[in-house]
């Protein structure tokens, strides 16, 4: 909307020119001559600048300068992002009133490599063959967040239900990937980014080779993704210290060893120029994995706005708690692994403050705990979840729980502790308790919950609540959800981390 015309203002007394005030020298006899504002000519040039600089201070205060904000060099030319939209992502329909300027928390710049395809989303043209166990196809649409659901827990309208999906817990590194993407510390400018992000779906790719027997074969794609990387001039800048891989299976799967018994893992951590990487991942090698650091396993909740975020974590606020625990798990073969699950089944059964959903198909019929509404009724109705190890020590299971703000009961220090630093608070006992599998305690579960003050669990709890969108994936579409997510966390974190390595000159 333009502003008015204005009538150019008449100057003041102390600005208009007396014929005897202002004398001019003559070019040819240097004799001074006043000016003769009598002269048409003249009058009309001052007219006309006087309401040519008039209408210039109208404009400056009418529309004051605005300067366009660009964090860290993020790319603001729009046609060249993403370098790549994976199809059948679910939009979301924003509303201009409510919708923050992008902002990049923490003032870091992050590359995303624009790999060949064959390393990530060439790899979906296969999807049903990207997992040995299940069809992966329903899983990787939308950005890797599966399948949108509805009624979750009961919530039929659409605005509560746009943000579920039934999201696959290995299918982290398709999200991370969609969130960076458009993510406001992003750059196209790779000699000013801090961090080089390489989009690798290694996680997929080692799940389809599982059952390969050639390991050369098995071991080809990560090491041909190494080669590629360590052929580019920004690795070359530091030698990778400031790169990394998000990977959402365990690290065990990409470190072979020649000294055991072979469960189908490559060889992609074990390179040396993978080493010199930070790798994120959804669970860390305890002892080896200096340069490894736990990411969270996607749960179901991928909001596009902190006020979402809201209306659920009060919603688990008020939520009614009759079992004082639940279990949600399966029988695991091996000595070890089902001495611990075995005693928390027998347990939860035999106590009637404990809720039990096991996860097996009865008759022929649906597994429960692949829906998540039965996951999260009988999470959010028990005070205390109980998490013991599975297939290895860390489970998608604990993130479900804080989601439905059930305080983590772990069993080994190795299902959280030593895994997820970036992401839970240093003081474990704020939000969790920890009963060693070996320990006698371990024979009386029951017994040691109810120990815990009332005032204390409830206090725990809301630590657990408020832990809720720190472990979430945000929506992809979303371009700044007004809070920090777990993408938000770790590119903080890892920002921290390599400055401080670049300082130290470390090398893995």
């Amino acid at each position: 909307m333009f502003p008015r015309k204005q009538t150019p203002p008449i100057p003041l007394a102390s600005q208009r020119v007396v014929d005897d005030e202002k004398p001019y020298y003559d070019s040819k006899n240097k004799q001074p001559h006043l000016i003769n504002l009598n002269n048409p000519h003249l009058r009309y040039t001052a007219i006309l600048f006087l309401f040519l600089f008039a209408w210039l201070l109208v404009l400056l205060f009418w529309f004051p300068p605005t300067t366009t904000t660009t964090t860290n060099n993020v790319a603001t030319d729009h046609h060249q992002l993403p370098l790549h939209k994976p199809q059948n992502i679910i939009t979301h329909k924003a509303k201009p009133a409510s919708v923050p300027v992008p902002t990049c928390s923490g003032g870091v710049s992050v590359y995303v490599y624009d790999l060949p395809a064959e390393f990530n989303v060439g790899l979906l043209q296969d999807c049903r063959h990207l997992n040995i166990y299940t069809d992966m196809c329903p899983h990787v649409a939308n950005c890797g967040l599966g399948q949108p659901i509805s009624n979750v827990m009961g919530s039929g309208s659409a605005s509560e239900t746009s943000s579920w999906f039934a999201t696959h817990q290995f299918i982290g590194e398709m999200i991370f990937h969609a969130r960076m993407e458009n993510h406001p510390c992003r750059t196209l400018k790779p000699h000013r980014a801090d961090l080089f992000y390489v989009p690798f779906y290694g996680g997929l790719h080692a799940s389809s080779k599982f059952r390969e027997s050639n390991l050369t074969e098995r071991d080809a794609l990560a090491v041909k993704l190494v080669d590629y990387i360590q052929g580019q001039p920004w690795w070359r800048r530091n030698q990778g210290r400031d790169h990394f891989m998000a990977l959402s299976r365990t690290a065990w799967d990409f470190m072979r060893t020649t000294d055991g018994p072979d469960f189908g893992a490559n060889c992609l951590l074990n390179l040396p120029a993978a080493k010199n990487m930070s790798v994120l991942t959804v669970e860390r090698q305890p002892w080896q994995g200096d340069n490894q650091h736990g990411m969270p396993y996607p749960s179901y909740f991928h909001p596009s706005s902190y006020q979402e975020v809201v209306t659920w974590q009060n919603r688990m606020r008020q939520s009614d708690r009759p079992h004082l625990f639940s279990f949600i798990g399966a029988p695991r073969k091996g000595l070890e692994k089902a001495a611990i699950r075995d005693e928390l089944i027998k347990q939860c059964g035999e106590s009637t403050r404990c809720e039990l959903l096991q996860c097996v198909s009865i008759n022929g019929g649906s597994n429960k705990c692949h829906e998540p509404s039965e996951v999260l009724n009988a999470m959010s109705r028990s005070e205390f979840c109980l998490q013991a190890p599975g297939d290895s020590f860390t489970r998608r299971s604990t993130f479900d729980s804080v989601l439905a703000g059930c305080i983590p009961v772990f069993f080994s220090r190795h299902t959280a502790y030593t895994q997820y630093a970036w992401f839970l608070p240093e003081d474990v006992k704020t939000y969790s308790v920890f009963i060693d599998e070996k320990s006698e305690a371990s024979k009386r579960i029951e017994e040691e919950l109810l120990k815990i003050p009332r005032e204390k669990v409830e206090k725990m709890r809301e630590t657990v609540i408020r832990l809720i969108p720190r472990l979430t994936y945000a929506h992809p579409n979303a371009t700044d959800v007004g809070f920090m997510d777990a993408v938000d966390v770790a590119i903080a974190a890892l920002a921290k981390h390599t400055k401080t390595n670049k300082l130290l000159n470390i090398q893995y």
